[in-house]
């Protein structure tokens, strides 16, 4: 049969493809999955369950179409002025997680940049820092005694960021002590979340990675779904936040084995 012939994709190739034609058409269908990938309607139904989950399209009848349009984006230096007295106390407190000669990996984000900036000051040495945020890479670049490792890919411009598969290649390769990530939203229920596919599979590989995972998010972010669907809380070890984080969100994630740190 024809459909033997086609090469042969991992899943997570197969559903870039797929996001990809969605990107183009607006729509992608079942029999369009078996057609082009060359794989069972089941495997095709898989594949857009999977990514319907991830926020990255909305189920239809034989098929799947693009989600609406999420909220904008404020671009990186509008977010950093927006709690940044929080965002300064949890990057303090993160900043005091990280011992000499381990590995960290700082995800994008203002609250990120804020910890790159307590790093700075600290004049840190004999540390290792992975990071794909083009900001935070600049912020640390010039310090003689830490090693950078920069993630490249695709820039993505309102976060300043790079993402795609060969900055996931990369990760693949890598490992960290720990793992600072910043998040559009932390719902205790749902999970963490982001405004875009690339980056959310880049944190996911991310958090495979490293052997601790720490969330920084000031109490602006709970309650909040984003598009893309990063993590659960059962590969995060602790959230750092601020005293105003509403309790209920707070006792769900402790209930769930998630230390709480609160600045």
């Amino acid at each position: 049969m024809a459909r033997s012939k086609l090469p042969r994709l991992h899943a997570e190739e197969r559903r870039r493809e797929i996001l990809s034609v969605l990107g183009q058409n607006g729509r992608v269908t079942v029999e369009e999955v078996v057609r082009r990938f060359g794989v069972s309607a089941v495997t095709a139904r898989g594949d857009l369950d999977a990514l319907s989950a991830s926020g990255a399209l909305v189920r239809s009848h034989g098929g799947g179409i693009r989600p609406l349009d999420a909220a904008p984006e404020h671009p990186l230096k509008v977010r950093q002025g927006m709690h940044h007295d929080e965002k300064v106390r949890v990057a303090q407190a993160a900043a005091q997680l990280i011992r000499p000669l381990q590995t960290v990996i700082l995800c994008t984000g203002s609250t990120s940049a804020e910890l790159a900036a307590q790093i700075r000051r600290a004049h840190a040495e004999n540390i290792t820092v992975i990071t794909y945020a083009l900001n935070i890479a600049a912020m640390l670049a010039d310090l003689p005694k830490l090693s950078l490792i920069m993630l490249g890919g695709f820039l993505r411009h309102p976060s300043t960021a790079f993402v795609g598969p060969h900055a996931e290649h990369m990760m693949h390769s890598l490992h960290a002590d720990h793992c600072f990530m910043s998040t559009v939203g932390v719902d205790a229920d749902f999970g963490l979340t982001t405004l875009d596919i690339m980056e959310a599979q880049l944190n996911q590989r991310m958090i495979a990675s490293a052997a601790q995972v720490t969330v920084l998010a000031d109490s602006s972010k709970f309650g909040h779904r984003s598009l893309c669907r990063i993590a659960d809380f059962d590969s995060i070890d602790r959230v750092i936040t601020d005293a105003g984080a509403p309790e209920t969100q707070l006792e769900k994630l402790r209930k769930r084995g998630v230390e709480v740190v609160l600045v």
